[in-house]
This record gives structure tokens, C-alpha cells and sequence, in this order.
């Protein structure tokens, strides 16, 4: 007797996750409200493929060392050398690697297209990137971005514009002032602070930024641990992992954390002269950057948007290394159950500034950008608990019941006229009697169900039950002959009104093709 073959055990990669139609559906609903704000400000649609040659990508992602190592890549075994307009050519063997953000793709595509593009060039882009990373709780190796950018403006309005339209962008999503804010630095800042401590190894460099970046998860003491010998993960000696440090004296580790201080920041003005101007004292690119968050300052106050919706916070790093200038993110001040359901403020949603050097590979000059990051898979999880996403029950199609299998032409007409009034609907497929089609029905998520039985068709009315109705009546009767005598949600109409009725119910117009 032949062995049966052995069965696959259905499971998902580590670090990925299906979606369910509420997950899509409330996606597209946040989509398209950060779409509205983005296209009130000027900026258009764009798209860059999936893939990129490994190279244009670049060595830009935190914590790694080599171009091929948190991205996904393989080899291109195309034997076909294509030649772009431009005169390059691909070869057999090149790496492919999936994008791990939207803003390296961006760059190839404006120095590919830089003579036909309007200067500057204003895009928004929407679309799933991929980090071939060590997943855990609420990292994922594939997520979402929904990014905004501004290329071939080396302008401080360009940064402050950005600013608020991510202050617009909460808003726009329900957040009110007060649960968010929009925190604004400069890496030019932060190179002068170590210019100015005589921090000059670059390895240093890297590892101060991202100690600094650690500031909200490990506070002050975690960080200063950071900048000196290093930390342990449990915080004692011996506990956890141990991470090691940037190996700075006291006195530069004590410059970093002043400069770091709570109590920097702008003035009422939005004016950050008088903010620790001493730490860069000799540093000139620490000059330009106090001077550029000034401008920055002094344009959205201007504007109207002020430190409860737009602050210049010195914690502020952003961990991808092509950041030239201005960085800033947006935070949610709210507190959200994590985990462990415990509330906790939930942290950033979303990030950027300005790349200057990035167009620029690809090119013989620089070009200047900058632009804006929102994880929307993050942000969606807030909003959902916030109660900002809210899927209404009875989402799905309505549901035409076959109470006779003799009658699916009668059935499929229903389903016809429906659909040509603009009603999502489907007829029962399976084989199922009534109490498993209205099981279904609710699987479904269906708002109607629609009933037509022998008797029903012989009086030419139809039975139509309204399923969140009959939810919402069901949870104050007693018992289930109670719920059944009151026939809660359900009301015959005629059969030629059932279209009219079922608009009615779902509360709109008929609409005509």
C-alpha cells in the first residue's frame, strides 16, 4: 500500500503577516486621508518598483556594515543585458535587492528622470518595503510607508513645510493637538556638538547618534552609559546583553548630554538663538544648523503652528545615515495599551529631513532634498486603538439567500439588479440549508441578507433582514423565541422595490448606472 505523501504545515515566515478585509479596508481609509493632505499641498502621485539594483540602494541602513546585509537580495539571472535610454547597462549576476525604504528608490528614479522633471519636484509615494531583519513584537520584516518629498529645494521652507503638513497630516487623521507633536533637529547641530567636544572618529560619531536615539526608551543615565564604556541591557552588571559604548571622556560625554538637556529648546518666538549656541561655539556646520532651525522656527510659528504642534527637540536622530541636515519626527503623546496592556505613550509614528547627497550619486552634482516617512502599519495600530479607524459593522456585500435551488435564475436576477444600482452583493454559492447561510451571511460581515422563499415569491415580496439591526435589538431581548417572534431587523417589501428598499436601508440614494 502506497504511503500517503506527508501534508505541509500551513504557517507564516517570522517577521510577516496576512491581512484580513477590516485590516485592507482601514489601510485605504487612513491612506486616503494622508493623501488628501499631501495633495492639498502640491505634491503628486509616484511609484518605483519593488526591486532595485543592490548598488543605487546603497549603505544607508542603521546598525549595518556591509550594502547586502538587512535587505533581502538575490541575483539577477537575466542572461539578457538590458541598456537603459542613459547608456548603462545591467549584466547576468548584478544583486536585486527589495527596497527597504521609499527615499533610495526616489533618488535613482529623479537622477534617471532629472532633464523631464519640473525643479523642484514634488511626490508622494505609497507601498511596502522590506527589512531583512531580526523581527519581534511590532517589527516586522515587511511594512508599510507612505512618504512625502520634496527634490532640488535647498530652501528652509521646503524643511518647515514638511513640518506642518505632518502636523496637518495627525490632524487630518483625528488626532487632536495635544496627543502628538512634530519634533524638529538638525544633524548639522549634532556633528558641531561633537566638532565642538573633539569628537572625530567617525565610528564614535555613529555610535553617539545612536545613543542620543535612545534617549526616550533608556533616559538620560542609559544614554550616558552609551556614550562612555556601555551598557547592559538589564540596566545592572551581568543582566541582559551588553552593548558597548562610545568611549568618550567625562567632559564630552557631559557637552552631549547639556546639549541634550530637558530644558533646551526654542523660545516663545520659536527662536532657538539662545539654545545652548555655546555647545557648537567653533563648529560651523553646528553654525549653519542652529541657523537653519531658526529659519525653520521662525517660519512655521509664522504660519501659525506653535510649540504644541511643532518643537525643536535636540533628542531627535533618525537612525538611516543619507540625513545631511534638518531631521524630524512625528510622536504620538497619547497612551496606548501595550503589549502587556499597559498604557504607555506610544512613541513615533513616522520621521524624515533632508538627504542632500543622495540624488547626487547618480549624478556629477548634488541636488538637494527632503521629505517625510510615515509607517503606516504603526500608525494604523494607534489609530485603531484611539478609536480613529472605525470599520463599521456590515462592511460586506448583501447576501441573496437560495431558499429553492430550482429558482438561481430568480436569485441571480436579485443579485443583478443590485449591482447595477451600485449595491455590492453576492448569491449564495454553497450547498448549505437557510441556518447555514445565515451563518454565513455573518461570516461575511453582510449589512442585508435578502429572503425569498416559495411563499414569499408566490405574494412576489421578498424578506429582507437588516443584520446590524438585528444585532444591536438582539442584545435586549430574552431569549432566543423572544428574538424570534419579534422578527427584530427584518421587513417584507415588494419584490419590484428591492432595490429602492435596499438603498433605504443602507442609507442612500439610489443610484442609477
Amino acid at each position: 500500500m502506497p504511503t500517503p505523501p506527508s501534508r505541509l504545515k500551513a504557517r507564516t515566515p517570522r517577521g510577516f503577516a496576512d491581512r484580513t478585509a477590516a485590516d485592507i479596508r482601514a489601510t485605504e481609509q487612513m491612506v486616503a486621508r494622508i493623501r488628501r493632505v499631501y495633495e492639498r499641498y502640491g505634491f503628486e502621485p509616484g511609484e518605483t518598483p519593488l526591486v532595485e539594483y543592490t548598488e543605487s540602494l546603497g549603505k544607508f541602513l542603521p546598525d549595518q556594515d556591509r550594502p547586502n546585509e538587512g535587505v533581502f537580495s538575490f541575483r539577477d539571472d537575466d542572461a539578457q543585458e538590458a541598456r537603459s535610454a542613459g547608456g548603462a547597462t545591467g549584466k547576468q549576476g548584478e544583486w536585486l535587492s527589495l527596497r527597504y525604504d521609499l527615499t533610495a528608490p526616489l533618488a535613482r528614479y529623479v537622477a534617471e528622470n532629472y532633464e523631464r522633471l519640473p525643479k523642484p519636484y514634488r511626490s508622494y509615494r505609497f507601498g511596502w518595503v522590506f527589512r531583512n531583519e531580526k523581527p519581534g513584537p511590532g517589527r516586522f520584516r515587511q511594512f508599510m510607508q507612505f512618504d512625502a518629498d520634496t527634490v532640488g529645494s535647498q530652501s528652509p521652507a521646503a524643511d518647515a513645510e514638511m513640518c506642518m503638513m505632518m502636523a496637518d497630516v495627525m490632524e487630518e487623521l483625528g488626532i487632536p493637538r495635544g496627543q502628538y507633536i512634530i519634533k524638529v533637529n538638525s544633524r548639522k547641530v549634532l556633528d558641531g556638538v561633537m566638532e565642538a567636544a573633539g569628537i572625530s572618529d567617525e565610528k564614535q560619531k555613529l555610535a553617539v547618534l545612536r545613543a542620543i536615539d535612545k534617549l526616550d526608551r533608556l533616559g538620560i543615565e542609559g544614554v550616558r552609559q552609551l556614550l562612555g564604556p556601555g551598557r547592559w541591557d538589564g540596566g545592572k552588571e551581568g543582566e541582559g546583553d551588553f552593548t558597548k559604548g562610545a568611549g568618550l571622556s567625562g567632559r564630552q560625554i557631559d557637552n552631549v548630554i547639556q546639549f541634550m538637556s530637558p530644558t533646551a529648546g526654542a523660545d516663545d518666538s520659536g527662536s532657538i538663538a539662545k539654545w545652548a549656541s555655546w555647545i557648537v561655539e567653533g563648529s560651523q556646520v553646528g553654525a549653519d544648523g542652529m541657523r537653519e532651525l531658526d529659519q525653520i522656527g521662525t517660519l512655521v510659528r509664522a504660519a501659525g503652528y506653535n510649540e504644541d504642534r511643532i518643537k525643536i527637540d535636540p533628542s531627535v536622530v533618525r537612525g538611516l545615515e543619507y540625513y545631511t541636515g534638518t531631521v524630524f519626527e512625528a510622536e504620538l503623546l497619547a497612551k496606548i495599551p501595550n503589549e502587556k496592556g499597559q498604557p504607555v505613550v506610544f512613541g513615533s509614528v513616522g520621521g524624515g529631513g533632508r538627504y542632500d547627497g543622495l540624488v547626487g550619486r547618480f549624478m556629477s552634482e548634488n541636488v538637494p532634498a527632503v521629505g517625510f516617512s510615515i509607517g503606516v502599519s504603526r500608525l494604523q495600530a494607534a489609530l485603531s486603538a484611539l478609536g480613529q479607524l472605525d470599520i463599521k459593522a456590515g462592511s460586506g456585500p448583501v447576501v441573496i439567500l437560495v431558499m429553492d435551488k430550482a429558482r438561481i435564475g430568480d436569485y441571480q436576477k436579485m443579485v443583478a439588479d443590485l449591482r447595477q444600482a451600485d449595491v455590492p452583493a453576492e448569491m449564495y454559492l454553497g450547498e448549505s440549508g437557510m441556518k447555514a447561510q445565515m451563518k454565513y451571511a455573518d461570516k461575511r460581515d453582510a449589512p442585508l441578507v435578502i429572503i425569498q422563499g416559495g411563499d414569499e415569491k408566490a405574494k412576489g415580496v421578498v424578506q429582507i433582514k437588516d443584520m446590524r439591526a438585528g444585532k444591536e435589538m438582539a442584545a435586549g431581548l430574552a431569549d432566543h423565541d423572544a428574538y424570534r417572534e419579534a422578527r427584530v431587523g427584518q421587513e417584507e417589501v415588494a419584490e419590484g422595490d428591492l432595490v429602492e428598499a435596499v438603498n433605504r436601508l443602507l442609507g442612500r440614494g439610489e443610484r442609477r448606472p
